[in-house]
């Protein structure tokens, strides 16, 4: 059987971690969620066990979807009738979309056209659909030229623990709670006979979540409905025998438990909420709950201990100012938990917060060592995690940097440029853009935000400065941008940009294997912004890559000197009919196949290849019908001919058309700042200079940042 568990954005990893740990097979992380394949036992144990997932699916077909008889046609070949049961209702969940097939009610609605006309053919007798309680649900999702159709075994979502009676204001959804304590690391702290405290516990969902988590109990156990239980094939022996041995489990890890949960709020509603819920967790041997302000949280005793919170964050300015002394407060009272005289291994409390704004999470003066990117709900959100410990925080408020007049003009302009760019960054979705491009000349340095880290490149200072100037500079920009942004300087990554005239862009410059994964239109993609000279997604690139998935449905698409593959992923997405990535380096193709595999795409039609792009182009038959070429400004290789772009661009773009299918296009960008097209020798092609509508509003600054040329046949 083949599963897939969906998730909220960003628990993708935490949840294939967790299914691995409850002995799940061939799994991977896919889209919002993870596949895994197993038997009905370990499906009905995902639903039981799982804190992150939000729904399990059971995959029933996989087909061709470009267009609605594609849909209708691969939807009426499931057999639908060894699913639901005669007399049984149903109902149809859609989601996703592509060109053709853009409203998700109308995708519904042809896949139940399929299913009633199957069963009415199979069975003589015409299903009814009951959309609010069905016997049986079925989910579709549709991406580019895929569809997918499961039975949904879930119902009611899996965050629906059964606990909740009561919720406060803004509740926090149960699989988050799940994952920030996860990411706190609390299973660890609670391990040692560690607390749990919540200064704002709101309806106390931390609180619970929390013991659960330690004691091992399933946290769905005490949950009497699910979505398969009219489905024919459940076997109700079979998930009587689990929820016994997950009774068991739970009885076991509560006798034994050592951890103990505290919270408090100041809103008695809130108080009285949290012990209502607890009550009907029945936890009340394990939780206890106070009316408390934050300004007065205790200093419980115990070496070691997790206190983690939801504060409240206004998402409009004047609730924004009011909140700044309510998470001073919190950094006020948590440093009580601080043991000045414990050595720096010795076993410590650790303080974790969730906000939506990171000015808030510098109020509260302590020095993060982690920040990881949440959604609760719609709004986009941060952990930040703290080390409670003498050594960890007194680096934070030590030595600091004297910053001259200047210097004060630097964060002057970051800040507006934030305030600029926040807009329409929120608006789209944006989380990788450059902030700040050399604006200053005493600051000459690009800032690129990468989610939760941040990518300096120091542009090489003329001879004219003096180093010491140019290092304090460096020094003073570095302090800002964290300061500004509230990011640990481990966060921060810091080269110097050379001039580049034989400079491979494969140079590596470190080996830490910093990875870590960003989101760009709907779309995931691996980068390090520590050892390579460049990162592994150009920024710049962005509407290029958006340029290419609007172009790509149903053609074969070449991408060469692919690089990491990033343009042949929005490819893949846009409903490419197959797509071809060249790159002369093995590290970067194996990035390239990571990133494929982080999106779903991994088919036969995806194909990476290694090898020089001159000599493959003059190998190769196959023809195109959108090649993308974005080569290096030099390149130098023991494997190849050296590379110069203005001097090979002629013959380079003549080998690309001798690869284009008829009626196809060319997007030819390249990033030297000289560079001129050889328009004479290519008369013989239409050519259109597109590099306008290909530079983003974040680069907005330097128009030549590169140069992009969209060529066909006249």
């Amino acid at each position: 059987m083949d599963f897939f568990a969906t998730c909220a954005r960003g628990l993708e990893e935490l949840l294939r971690t967790e299914l691995v740990s409850l002995g799940m097979s061939d799994i991977k992380a896919s889209g919002s969620g993870v596949r895994f394949r197993g038997n009905l036992a370990q499906g009905y144990r995902a639903m039981l066990h799982s804190r992150l997932a939000s729904r399990v699916l059971l995959t029933l077909s996989e087909f061709n979807a470009e267009t609605a008889e594609d849909l209708y046609e691969g939807a009426g070949a499931i057999q639908f009738e060894d699913h639901l049961a005669p007399g049984g209702t149903f109902a149809v969940y859609a989601h996703g979309g592509n060109r053709e097939l853009t409203h998700s009610q109308f995708i519904g609605l042809k896949v139940k056209d399929a299913l009633v006309d199957r069963l009415r053919q199979k069975t003589g007798s015409r299903p009814t659909v009951d959309v609010e309680h069905p016997h049986v649900a079925f989910d579709v999702l549709v991406r580019g030229d895929k569809a997918v159709v499961s039975l949904d075994l879930t119902g009611a979502p899996l965050n629906q623990r059964g606990y909740r009676r009561l919720a406060g204001e803004a509740p926090l959804r149960e699989t988050l709670a799940a994952a920030l304590l996860l990411r706190a690391g609390w299973p660890e702290l609670a391990a040692q006979g560690g607390s749990f405290v919540d200064p704002f516990c709101g309806s106390g969902t931390l609180l619970i979540e929390a013991i659960w988590m330690a004691a091992d109990v399933a946290p769905l156990l005490g949950r009497s409905r699910f979505g398969f239980e009219h489905w024919p094939n459940h076997d109700a022996a079979l998930w009587q025998q689990i929820q016994e041995a997950a009774a068991e489990q739970a009885r076991n890890g509560l006798r034994n438990l050592k951890a103990r949960a505290f919270g408090f709020d100041r809103d008695p509603e809130a108080v009285a909420s949290a012990q209502h819920n607890v009550r009907h967790a029945n936890l009340n041997g394990f939780i206890q709950i106070s009316k408390q302000d934050i300004a007065h949280l205790p200093r419980l005793p115990g070496q070691t201990g997790l206190i983690l919170s939801n504060p409240p964050y206004g998402e409009r300015l004047s609730e924004h100012e009011a909140l700044m002394p309510v998470y001073r407060r919190f950094g006020d009272r948590t440093r009580f938990y601080i043991d000045a005289e414990a050595p720096a291994d010795a076993p410590h409390w650790r303080a974790a917060l969730i906000t939506s704004d990171p000015a808030l999470a510098k109020a509260t003066e302590l020095r993060y060592d982690k920040r990881y990117a949440f959604l609760n709900g719609a709004i986009d959100c941060a952990l930040y995690t703290f080390e409670l410990t003498a050594q960890a925080q007194a680096a934070y408020v030590a030595k600091p940097v004297v910053l001259s007049e200047a210097a004060e003009g630097f964060r002057n302009r970051l800040r507006k440029n934030l305030k600029r760019l926040a807009p329409r960054l929120k608006r789209e979705g944006i989380t990788c853009y450059r902030l700040y491009d050399a604006d200053l000349p005493d600051y000459s340095a690009a800032v690129d935000i990468y989610g939760p880290a941040v990518h300096i490149q120091e542009y090489e200072a003329p001879k004219t400065i003096e180093p010491q100037t140019a290092q304090r500079r460096l020094k003073e920009l570095t302090t800002i941008v964290a300061e500004e942004l509230a990011v640990p300087r481990e966060a921060i990554s810091v080269k110097t940009r050379r001039s580049r005239t034989r400079e491979s862009q494969y140079e590596k410059q470190d080996n830490s294997d910093r990875f870590m994964v960003v989101e760009e239109g709907g779309l995931k993609f691996r980068v390090n912004l520590f050892d390579y000279l460049d990162t592994g997604l150009f920024l710049d690139h962005r509407p290029l890559r958006a340029l290419v998935r609007e172009r790509a449905r149903g053609k074969r698409f070449l991408n060469l000197f692919c690089y990491t593959a990033s343009v042949s992923i929005y490819a893949a997405d846009g409903g490419a009919l197959s797509t071809t990535s060249v790159d002369l380096s093995r590290t970067y193709l194996e990035w390239a196949s990571e990133n494929f595999e982080l999106n779903g795409f991994d088919g036969a039609e995806h194909r990476l290849v290694q090898g020089d792009v001159m000599s493959w182009l003059a190998a190769e038959t196959a023809k195109y019908d959108l090649i993308y070429v974005d080569p290096p400004t030099f390149s130098n290789s023991k494997r190849a001919e050296d590379f110069d772009v203005q001097r090979d661009h002629v013959a380079l773009l003549e080998s690309c058309f001798n690869r284009l299918a008829s009626g196809g296009k060319i997007l030819f960008s390249n990033n030297n700042r000289r560079f001129k097209l050889d328009l004479e020798a290519l008369a013989p092609f239409d050519i259109q200079d597109i590099t306008a509508k290909t530079i983003p509003f974040d680069f907005a600054r330097d128009g030549r940042i590169h140069h992009c040329f969209e060529l066909g046949r006249k």
